[in-house]
């Protein structure tokens, strides 16, 4: 941990990193979350009865959007030339709701974590919107960077190791 934030210039003001003297890396960020809904609801989402249409192709497509737009919605964040973005949405009947596992990936000189969690992000709400005509108690949550690595900083897992596991364990998501 550093003792002072990167973001934050000596004057006090909000500033964008200057990441020019980095060394270019290849970066891969994952990112989790879920939305939880009523059974009923991911039933139809499940077998297509939704009448926006696809819920879950057209969250994958919002999210690959999204991450692709991240600089553009977060004020600090760099442009980054993403070399892929891989989506995984799956239903959970336990929550009952989706999942979803967004993966990010560039060869630059900073992370991709934030296109990642962007991803995830903007898939939830993009399923929320296509089906909230029929569940508008729907609840997006527990959005988290799971795994990242890449840059001066390493390799991070909340995953403890299990960097390929799709979904952490955790009393909230049971």
């Amino acid at each position: 941990m550093t003792d002072r934030l990167t973001h934050v210039a000596d004057s006090g003001e909000s500033r964008m990193v200057d990441v020019s003297a980095k060394a270019e890396t290849k970066r891969v960020a994952r990112a989790t979350g879920s939305i939880r809904m009523k059974p009923e609801t991911l039933s139809a989402i499940v077998n297509a009865q939704v009448k926006k249409g696809d819920v879950l192709g057209t969250a994958r497509i919002a999210a690959v959007m999204a991450a692709k737009k991240t600089s553009e919605l977060i004020p600090l964040c760099h442009p980054i030339p993403l070399t892929d973005v891989q989506v995984e949405l799956t239903p959970d009947e336990s929550l009952p709701g989706i999942r979803a596992l967004v993966s990010a990936s560039t060869v630059g000189r900073t992370g991709v974590e934030m296109e990642a969690l962007t991803g995830v992000s903007v898939a939830l709400l993009t399923i929320y919107d296509m089906a909230k005509a029929i569940d508008r108690e729907m609840v997006v949550g527990d959005i988290s960077l799971a795994y990242k690595s890449g840059g001066a900083s390493g390799e991070y897992s909340r995953l403890d190791g299990r960097e390929n596991a799709p979904y952490p364990e955790s009393a909230n998501s049971r």
